[in-house]
C-alpha cells in the first residue's frame, strides 16, 4: 500500500524569507495603497543589504520605505498612495529628485500585466491606456492590431515578472493556503502566480481545517500552495485579522476599492485598517525619470484610487481552491 505524500511545512521566519533575495532582483509586493501590505517582511528586507531593486506595486507605505532607504532602482506601479494622503509624501520627493527609474502604468494594464505574468505570457492586449499620456511617458510600450475583421487597436500590456513576491494574508496554514478576510481579495493571488517565487505573510497560522469550518466561502482561500515558497507568521504586523473578522471593513473608507460582490466578514465599510492598513503607514520615498505629473486614473475624491472590477478576471475561468495534493 502506497503512503501518502508528505505535505511539506513552509514556515519559514522574515529573516529567512529574506536571505533568499538578493540584489537586483524584481520584487513584487501584493496589497492596494497602505492595504494589506507585508510589511513585516518589507522591514527585514530594510534591515538586509539587499538593493538596486525593481520593484512591482500597487504602492504605499511599502515602497516608501523602500525609497527612503535607497533600495530601489525602478519601480513599476500605477500609483503611491497612502489613501487619506492621496500621494506618498516620501515617494514625491524622491520622485521630484528623481532618484530612480520609473514605469508608471493605468491600474487596468497593471492588472493585465499580472495576469500575462501568471500565465506565462508576453503581454496581453487591453484598451486601457489608449490617447492617454500613458503611451507617451512610456514609449516603450506597444500597440498590437486585432488579426481578425475588427481590425481593433489595442495596447499590449506587457507581462510583469517576478523573482519574488512578497504578500500579506489574514490567515494561512503551514503548507502555503492564504486567506482574506475582508471584503476585498485585491490581486495577491495574481503576484503569487507570476513570481518565481512567493512569499506570504500572516496575521496567525492555522490548521488547514480551519481555512473552511468556520463556513467562510472557498473563494476566501486566495493564495493555493502550489504558488507558495514560504509563510511567515507576523502577529498584529499590519493591523489585521481583528478588524476584518469582527467588521469586514475595508481600510478605504467609503471610496476604497469596490467590493466584487463577497464581503466573508460581514458588516457596513467604516474606514477600519485592513490588514496592512493603518498599522504599518511608515511614509518611504519614491521617485522617476519621467518630467511633469503621472499620468493615469483618478477617482477625483479622497481616498484614494479604484481597485478594477474583478469580474474582469472571470474569462481566465479560475477558481481558488485548497490543492488535494502539495505541490
Amino acid at each position: 500500500m502506497t503512503a501518502p505524500p508528505q505535505r511539506r511545512d513552509k514556515t519559514m521566519t522574515p529573516e529567512e524569507v529574506v536571505g533568499r533575495l538578493s540584489s537586483g532582483m524584481t520584487i513584487g509586493i501584493g496589497g492596494w495603497g497602505s492595504r494589506r501590505k507585508p510589511m513585516a517582511l518589507v522591514r527585514a528586507l530594510l534591515r538586509s543589504s539587499v538593493t538596486d531593486l525593481t520593484v512591482i506595486s500597487y504602492g504605499g507605505p511599502d515602497v516608501g520605505l523602500l525609497a527612503a532607504a535607497g533600495r530601489i532602482r525602478r519601480l513599476v506601479t500605477a500609483f503611491v498612495t497612502l489613501d487619506s494622503i492621496p500621494l506618498e509624501p516620501h515617494y514625491r520627493a524622491a520622485r521630484q529628485r528623481g532618484v530612480f527609474a520609473l514605469t508608471e502604468i493605468d491600474e487596468a494594464m497593471f492588472m493585465w500585466g499580472l495576469h500575462a505574468a501568471a500565465n506565462r505570457l508576453p503581454f496581453l492586449p487591453v484598451r486601457a491606456g489608449l490617447g492617454s499620456d500613458v503611451m507617451r511617458v512610456n514609449p516603450g510600450l506597444r500597440t498590437v492590431t486585432s488579426p481578425y475583421e475588427d481590425g481593433e487597436e489595442f495596447v499590449a500590456a506587457p507581462a510583469l515578472r517576478m523573482d519574488a513576491a512578497l504578500v500579506h494574508l489574514n490567515r494561512a496554514d503551514r503548507l502555503g493556503n492564504g486567506q482574506y478576510l475582508g471584503p476585498d481579495p485585491y490581486f495577491d493571488d495574481l503576484f503569487c502566480e507570476a513570481a518565481d517565487a512567493a512569499y506570504v505573510s500572516c496575521e496567525r497560522l492555522v490548521e488547514t481545517r480551519e481555512l473552511t469550518e468556520d463556513g467562510r466561502p472557498l473563494s476566501t482561500l486566495l493564495v493555493q500552495r502550489h504558488a507558495v515558497t514560504g509563510v511567515v507568521e507576523t502577529p498584529g504586523a499590519d493591523g489585521g485579522e481583528r478588524a476584518d473578522a469582527a467588521e469586514g471593513v475595508d481600510g478605504g473608507g467609503p471610496h476604497g476599492p469596490r467590493h466584487h460582490g463577497l464581503r466573508p466578514g460581514g458588516g457596513p465599510d467604516r474606514g477600519s485598517a485592513e490588514c496592512g492598513g493603518a498599522g504599518d503607514t511608515d511614509p518611504g520615498g519614491g521617485g522617476g525619470d519621467l518630467d511633469g505629473p503621472a499620468p493615469g486614473p483618478d477617482t477625483g475624491r479622497p481616498g484614494g484610487p479604484v481597485l478594477p472590477d474583478r469580474r474582469l478576471r472571470t474569462p481566465l475561468g479560475r477558481r481558488p481552491h485548497l490543492c488535494p495534493t502539495d505541490a
